[in-house]
């Protein structure tokens, strides 16, 4: 009887001392994240999010009310700005990189493994791209001027869009309001209101 008790009773600490730890660190990342960002204090950080800010202004990322985010936000050193409205769900492995504008609306889904880039991230040319690649690795950081040719383009996503899983938005595209783009495909063209676009490179299947 005694030894139940005591297992009981150490079960009971173990968890206290568990759920402090788990609310010790939600804290600790909260407080880093909002040092990198303007959010409303309703944000709600999964334990998978990130955001990388290396130029460090707070203004470049801001997230709305009573979003989630579960994924990496990271604004390039050279450029870029991120907007996430109120009520958005940013889930578990998603990546939104910007180097130029991404403005995400209102109550907007975006899937697990979604990516978001309004960047090339880097040239064409080969041996300018080369170079770009070798002064990341020599510096272990993204170089904070363009100098190697790298086209970027604003996304905008409005308001009720649904993007799902595994799904790819490129560069200089628009998501209509409440449209939904289907799991696996790549956005490389602006999508109207209300219709669902599937493949790749996605098409109009089904206007809702």
């Amino acid at each position: 009887m005694l030894v139940f008790i005591r297992n009981k009773i150490r079960n009971k600490i173990y968890h206290k001392l568990k759920n402090f730890l788990r609310e010790e660190a939600e804290l600790e990342r909260y407080m880093r994240f909002r040092a990198l960002s303007i959010m409303d204090p309703t944000v709600k950080l999964l334990e998978t999010s990130s955001i990388d800010n290396p130029s460090g202004k707070k203004e470049l990322i801001t997230i709305g009310k009573e979003t989630v985010v579960g994924g990496h936000l990271f604004v390039i050193p050279h450029g870029g700005k991120i907007e996430i409205g109120d009520f958005c769900y940013i889930s578990v492995e998603c990546r939104i990189w910007s180097a130029e504008k991404i403005k995400i609306g209102n109550r907007v889904a975006i899937s697990h493994n979604v990516n978001i880039h309004d960047t090339n991230s880097h040239s064409t040319n080969r041996s300018i791209r080369y170079m770009h690649i070798r002064s990341i690795l020599e510096a272990n950081k993204h170089p904070e001027e363009n100098k190697f040719d790298i086209h970027s383009s604003p996304i905008h996503i409005d308001d009720d869009v649904w993007i799902g899983f595994n799904s790819t938005i490129l560069k200089g595209v628009r998501i209509g309001k409440a449209s939904i783009v289907a799991a696996s495909s790549v956005v490389l063209k602006d999508v109207p209101p209300g219709v669902i676009v599937a493949g790749n490179p996605a098409r109009i299947v089904k206007y809702i």
